[in-house]
C-alpha cells in the first residue's frame, strides 16, 4: 500500500509543478513586452527552453495516470468502471475546451468568433483519453501484452511522420474538425503529433503497473529514464541525420532539422527521473491537491488571464506590454491566485455547483416565460 501511495505522490507533485510552471509560462508569454524578448539572453532563453517542457510532460502525465487507473482495476471492457468515466471526462473535457473560447457579448449579438473552433489543451487531452480507451477496448480481448504495443506504437508513428502532416492546410475541411489536425488557422495544439505523448505517459503506467511489487522498481526506473532522456536529447538528431544518409528517406533529415518532439520527449523522461528521486519529500498536502486540481486552476486561469466568456482578461489590457520586472512578479501572484481559487473551489465544489444552478434556475424562469410568450405570439399571428 505504501509504494502505490507514494507513487500517486510522484506522479500528483508532477503535476502541480506542470501547471504552475504552465501558469507562469502564458502570463510571461503573453503580457512581456517584445522588446525584452531576447533570444541572446541566456536566462530568457533558459526560461524559454524550460516553458517547453511544460506542455510535454502534462500531457504525459495526464496520459500516465487515466491508463494507470484504468488498467488496475480487475473489472476488463465495458465493465470496467473507469471506461465509462474516462468517457464522460473526454467529452467533459472537450466541452470545457469550446465553452471557454465563448464570447457571450459576441454570442449575444449572434456572432460565433472564429477564436471559439480553435483546438487547445483540453480539447487535446480530452480526445487523447477517448483514443486510450478505444485502444483498450480493442485489445483486451486478444492479447494483453497487445495494448502497451499500441500505446508505444502510436507515439512512435506521429513523432516520426510529423515533417508530412505539419504541411497539411485542410482547406477543404471545416475549421470545426481541420483545427484538430493543422495549425494554420491559429490552433496551438492539435492532437496530432500531442496524442503521442499522452500515448507514452500510458505506455509507462502499464510498466509502472507490471512491475509494481518490484523491489528495484525505482533504482530502475530512475536508470531508464535518465538513460533514454540524456540519449533522446544528446544523439537523436544525429541518429536521424545519420539514418537518412543511410537509407536516403528525406523523412529523417527533415525530423534532424526539426527535432524538438523526440528531444522534449528527452525532457520528460528527464523530469519524471527529477521527481522520482525526490519522491519521498514530495508529500505535502498542499502540492498533492494542487495536482489534484488542475482542471480547475487551467479554468480559472484562461478566465483571468484571455477573457474567456466576458472578452475581458488581463490579455487584452496587457498584451505584450509589461517589463521583465513586473511580469515575474505578476507572474508569481497570478500562480498563488489561481491556486488559492482553485483550492477553494475544489474544497466547496458541491455547494458551489448547487448555488450556481439555483442561479441559473431562477435566470431560466423568466426567461423561459419570455420564450413561450414570445412562441405562443408567433403561433397565433
Amino acid at each position: 500500500m505504501k509504494k502505490k501511495t507514494a507513487r500517486l505522490y510522484f506522479i500528483d507533485a508532477i503535476r502541480a509543478w506542470a501547471i504552475l510552471m504552465m501558469l507562469q509560462g502564458h502570463f510571461i508569454d503573453g503580457l512581456l513586452d517584445n522588446s525584452f524578448r531576447d533570444d541572446t539572453n541566456s536566462t530568457y532563453l533558459l526560461w524559454k527552453y524550460f516553458r517547453g517542457i511544460t506542455a510535454p510532460v502534462f500531457f504525459t502525465v495526464s496520459g500516465f495516470i487515466f491508463t494507470y487507473l484504468l488498467i488496475r482495476s480487475p473489472k476488463e471492457g465495458f465493465s470496467n468502471p473507469r471506461v465509462k468515466k474516462g468517457i464522460k471526462r473526454g467529452i467533459e473535457l472537450l466541452c470545457i475546451g469550446y465553452l471557454l473560447r465563448i464570447n457571450f457579448s459576441g454570442l449575444l449579438q449572434g456572432k460565433l468568433y472564429d477564436s471559439f473552433f480553435l483546438v487547445d489543451v483540453l480539447h487535446c487531452i480530452g480526445l487523447s483519453i477517448l483514443g486510450i480507451i478505444l485502444g483498450y477496448l480493442l485489445t483486451y480481448k486478444l492479447q494483453k501484452r497487445l495494448f502497451p504495443v499500441l500505446l508505444l506504437g502510436i507515439t512512435i508513428v506521429l513523432f516520426l511522420f510529423e515533417p508530412e502532416y505539419a504541411k497539411w492546410t485542410l482547406s477543404e475541411v471545416p475549421d470545426l474538425f481541420a483545427n484538430y489536425l493543422t495549425q494554420i488557422n491559429g490552433s496551438v495544439f492539435t492532437i496530432i503529433p500531442w496524442l503521442g505523448y499522452t500515448t507514452i505517459g500510458g505506455f509507462i503506467a502499464v510498466l509502472f503497473t507490471q512491475y509494481k511489487e518490484h523491489k528495484k522498481l525505482y533504482p530502475s526506473a530512475i536508470v531508464i529514464a535518465i538513460s533514454s532522456g540524456l540519449i533522446l536529447i544528446l544523439f537523436s538528431s544525429d541518429f536521424f541525420l545519420a539514418f537518412s544518409r543511410l537509407t536516403g528517406v528525406q523523412l529523417f533529415e527533415a525530423i534532424y532539422y526539426n527535432n524538438y518532439l523526440f528531444i522534449r520527449l528527452g525532457d520528460v523522461f528527464l523530469a519524471f527521473a527529477v521527481f522520482m528521486l525526490l519522491r519521498q519529500w514530495l508529500t505535502n498536502s498542499t502540492l498533492l491537491k494542487l495536482g489534484q486540481s488542475t482542471l480547475s486552476i487551467y479554468v480559472i486561469h484562461f478566465i483571468i488571464l484571455y477573457g474567456s466568456f466576458t472578452g475581458f482578461g488581463l490579455y487584452q489590457f496587457y498584451n505584450h506590454s509589461l517589463s521583465p520586472t513586473i511580469v515575474i512578479l505578476g507572474a508569481f501572484v497570478f500562480m498563488v491566485v489561481c491556486s488559492i481559487m482553485a483550492l477553494y473551489y475544489e474544497k466547496h465544489k458541491d455547494s458551489i455547483k448547487q448555488r450556481t444552478t439555483n442561479v441559473l434556475k431562477k435566470m431560466w424562469s423568466p426567461l423561459g416565460s419570455l420564450i413561450k410568450t414570445f412562441y405562443t405570439k408567433i403561433k397565433l399571428f
